[in-house]
């Protein structure tokens, strides 16, 4: 799946760098015969924001996070939509926002 953040904005990696910094987190939901494994977060950057002490771990532009899939061995052919929300912290050079859950939906074609 792919993070589209615009330009100027970045969210906390996973991991974050500090405990009370909100990371970027996906938590798949249940389709029918698909089992979701655990994301695979990519590696962050480290930025210096005027806003802290120290630089943070944290992602911008395209970020692509995998989600391993794995189908039933009895699961019918055909499409399933898989549910998913990604929990984000958006920041710019200042400030933090309130953290955000987007909802997405993964299509998963069994062949």
């Amino acid at each position: 799946m792919t993070l589209s953040i615009s330009p100027g904005y970045h969210v906390n990696a996973n991991p974050a760098t500090f405990s009370y910094l909100i990371p970027t987190a996906v938590d798949p939901g249940k389709a029918e015969g698909v089992i979701a494994g655990k994301p695979i977060y990519p590696v962050a950057q480290k930025k210096k924001f005027q806003f802290a002490d120290e630089p943070l771990a944290v992602y911008e532009g395209e970020v692509q996070i995998r989600l391993p899939l794995r189908v039933d061995a009895n699961a019918g052919k055909g499409s399933r939509s898989l549910l998913a929300d990604v929990r984000v912290q958006a920041c710019d050079s200042e400030k933090c926002y309130a953290p955000d859950t987007l909802k997405t939906m993964i299509v998963v074609d069994v062949k």
